[in-house]
């Protein structure tokens, strides 16, 4: 075998290893992009535990339709660049479509979830949910609510009681 299609199935098994990983994968067309705009992004998705590549159209689709995944090749022409998200299923989501609605030049043409294609609304959709923090933070005022309230009634008379001594007290 040649050394070219040695390195190119190297490349095809990298790829089925980051898209079995990643918990949502964001493909997005990325013509027109400043260099500045990309590295920009780029941190951006590594703070947030998201990895941004560029894969060749080709190795990308042979990857895809080794893991089963069919639907993808109708979006897989022009410049295609990759989101994986690898903490959680919305970073990498969030960050393309924010890039997306900052930069005017970057669309989001489908992804991935969980194994699962989806299109490129249901990834704008995605995007659109809280983080997995804001969503904790949520769920524990949440739970904490009823506590606090019963901690109030079961303080009430007793605190009435305080009050009344001390008006006494006072008089």
């Amino acid at each position: 075998m040649s050394a070219n299609l040695e390195a190119k199935k190297l490349v095809v098994d990298e790829i089925k290893d980051k898209l079995s990983k990643a918990k949502s994968v964001t493909f997005v067309d990325y013509k027109g992009l400043t260099v500045a705009e990309d590295t920009a992004m780029r941190r951006e998705f590594k703070k947030n535990g998201a990895e941004y590549k560029v894969y060749k159209n080709k190795l990308m689709l042979l990857a895809l339709n080794e893991l089963g995944i069919k639907s993808a090749e109708q979006y897989l022409n022009g410049t295609t660049a990759v989101a994986f998200s690898y903490d959680d299923e919305v970073s990498g989501a969030k960050i393309a479509c924010e890039s997306a609605t900052k930069t005017k030049k970057l669309t989001v043409k489908f992804g991935l979830l969980n194994g699962n294609f989806v299109e490129s609304k249901e990834i704008e959709e995605l995007a659109k949910l809280p983080s997995k923090e804001v969503l904790i933070a949520k769920l524990l005022g949440t739970l904490n609510g009823p506590a606090s309230a019963l901690a109030r009634v079961l303080n009430a008379p007793t605190q009435g009681l305080a009050i009344a001594l001390n008006a006494i007290a006072t008089k």
